[in-house]
């Protein structure tokens, strides 16, 4: 075999290991890439069905009911309501009227199982998708009372 084809055939090796590396990379991170949903645009039916998605709002008021390690509670946007059941120890900071991202699926039953859930951190923070979410449904409720 001639140097030149030598080369060629260890660039063309390269290219390929490249591609698959490339592929694989790519494949990986659209598999844990999540997206976060109101509970309006849950409502509106812009959620996935059979994918791992984040919620995010308020704990509404009076809605927290715990049994053993299982805690059900409603998660708010002022305008539209999602039920979350979750398994698990939530945050210490999980509390009603406070902000919260819960990430998980819609299961059969329209509720919204939660794998994992995050509180806000102080009592200023909220996580930018939520306040947007917030003061988009805020904005609807305001518009239709105008109507």
């Amino acid at each position: 075999m001639k140097p030149r084809h030598k080369r060629a055939a260890i660039i063309i090796g390269g290219l390929a290991a490249l591609g698959v590396a490339a592929y694989l990379v790519l494949n990986a991170f659209q598999s844990n890439l999540v997206f976060f949903f109101s509970p309006t645009q849950v409502a509106a039916g812009e959620a996935p069905k059979n994918r791992t998605f984040r919620i995010g709002g308020l704990v509404k008021p009076g809605s927290v009911k715990r049994d053993n390690l299982t805690v059900n509670f409603v998660v708010t946007d002022t305008a539209k309501d999602m039920a979350v059941a979750y398994t698990g120890i939530l945050p210490d900071l999980f509390k009603e009227g406070k902000g919260v991202v819960a990430q998980g699926k819609i299961d059969a039953d329209g509720k919204f199982t939660a794998t994992e859930v995050l509180a806000k951190h102080d009592e200023n923070y909220m996580p930018p998708e939520a306040k947007q979410a917030l003061d988009q449904a805020q904005l609807q409720k305001t518009v239709k009372s105008l109507k």
